[in-house]
């Protein structure tokens, strides 16, 4: 596959002075573990409850407050979409260092573009939302987005009556014109390639004048946890989801209530920094860590306790403890934390093999691919199955990782550079999409130079 640096600008949302620390080619040097961590930190709120919340409260029956939303380019890619759609969303101040909260009032729905960047969740989640709207509605985005499979939500809208046009593509760009309202009904249709198509009907389906009856046709269904995400959700706001048997959801016509939501700490953005215990050596607390949650990202606690790592758990915090070796698993459908996993796998004293995540190769980018190259050029053993990764011990040497504007091989670049010395990253400022302060944080945590967010 092709190999590039990813063109895009680094985004702050905060509009720090700091700079990503970059080598003077743009590259970012990983840095080396030289010692046992002690690190204790809090992450922004997540991607994936974030931006659910924000379509909700959009669509909700008065004004809602996100309490420590996450700010990255996915989220700020959301509130501008939703603010060209017709609603208003301002910033008011929030407490615990996490920037603003937002405060999301509905509006009447109308036209306008939608730049989804390279963003999953409003490509697949707003396309529903803007049918809707009383009037044309262009969606785009960046040049990788474009590749990203779009034809299930094309054909789903087209089979609800909505007016598309897309030259044939399945892809984005493509255009919608919004009569102001949607009959929805009785809808089949096949989400093997992701659950966001799933989530975006879903989201959408309580304003359909009979709901949805929405059935998947395909032999596999992705990330079942974010569709349930997506269930609770709807639930907290007073809408009903029937699930009488896999694959088919029922949504009556029902008003979205308005409601104040605190939003938890993104546990697949902690995923990285839990696993740099496992090769460094020592301990990583993350506070806030919910005692119950629908985030895929919780997993990660079992994963690295089965990978040699001693976890704690208490009602508000996860502890991982380091030190005894890092073995091999096998594990299924470990969804968007196969990079994480993957990157922990390649500094193992066993075969790892992962399994059930042939969606990844329609995420950022084809994630199986690149794990696979990206590990290999540092001398490592992968195989590429169809639907996923054989990992095998080998010694691994520095060099350049690939990060394919894709975060999440950003940040499996950072861990196996705890213990490669002189690997490089060619575009950090990729973990922008969903926790721009990366960088800073991982080398706090390693440093000890400044408290932790």
């Amino acid at each position: 596959m092709a190999i590039s640096k990813a063109a895009q600008p680094q985004f702050n949302p905060y509009g720090d002075d700091d700079p990503v620390q970059e080598t003077d080619d743009g590259t970012w040097t990983a840095p080396v573990a030289t010692g046992p961590l002690t690190a204790v930190l809090r992450l922004p709120g997540s991607k994936s409850l974030t931006n659910r919340e924000l379509v909700l409260a959009a669509l909700a029956n008065g004004p809602s407050l996100l309490r420590a939303p996450l700010h990255s380019r996915d989220t700020a890619l959301m509130v501008e979409a939703l603010r060209t759609l017709g609603t208003s969303i301002v910033e008011v101040p929030g407490e615990g260092g996490f920037g603003p909260d937002l405060l999301v009032t509905p509006g009447e729905l109308g036209g306008g573009f939608i730049d989804c960047g390279l963003a999953g969740t409003v490509m697949r989640f707003l396309p529903p939302v803007a049918a809707l709207a009383l009037g044309p509605v262009a969606f785009d985005g960046d040049a990788a987005a474009r590749k990203r499979p779009m034809r299930t939500t094309i054909d789903a809208l087209r089979a609800l009556g909505v007016d598309v046009s897309d030259d044939g593509r399945g892809a984005l760009p493509f255009n919608l014109y919004g009569t102001g309202s949607v009959a929805g009904g009785d809808l089949s249709i096949d989400a093997s390639a992701s659950s966001q198509f799933v989530s975006g009907l879903l989201l959408a389906a309580p304003r359909f004048e009979n709901g949805l009856r929405l059935r998947h046709t395909g032999e596999t269904l992705p990330s079942l946890p974010h569709i349930e995400m997506t269930i609770v959700c709807l639930a907290a706001r007073g809408v009903v989801v029937e699930n009488p048997e896999p694959g088919l959801w029922i949504v009556p016509p029902s008003e979205i209530q308005a409601l104040d939501v605190d939003i938890e700490p993104d546990l697949s953005n902690a995923g990285p920094f839990l696993a740099a215990a496992l090769v460094a050596g020592g301990s990583v607390t993350v506070q806030g860590w919910p005692e119950h949650t629908t985030q895929v990202g919780a997993r990660m606690a079992d994963i690295l306790r089965d990978m040699g790592g001693r976890v704690t758990q208490t009602p508000t915090s996860l502890t991982v403890e380091g030190g005894g070796g890092i073995h091999g698993i096998s594990l299924d459908e470990a969804s968007e934390l196969a990079p994480t996993v993957a990157a922990v796998a390649a500094l193992a004293d066993s075969e790892t093999v992962l399994t059930g995540i042939a969606h990844l190769r329609g995420h950022e980018t084809d994630r199986l691919a690149a794990l696979a190259a990206e590990i290999t050029a540092l001398g490592g053993d992968v195989t590429e199955t169809d639907d996923g990764l054989v990992i095998r011990p080998a010694p691994l040497s520095g060099g350049l990782w690939h990060a394919y504007e894709d975060h999440r091989m950003a940040t499996a670049g950072a861990i196996i550079g705890l213990a490669t010395a002189g690997l490089e990253i060619d575009d950090i400022g990729t973990t922008a999409k969903t926790l721009p302060q990366f960088p800073e944080l991982w080398s706090q945590m390693l440093t000890g130079s400044a408290p932790l967010l």
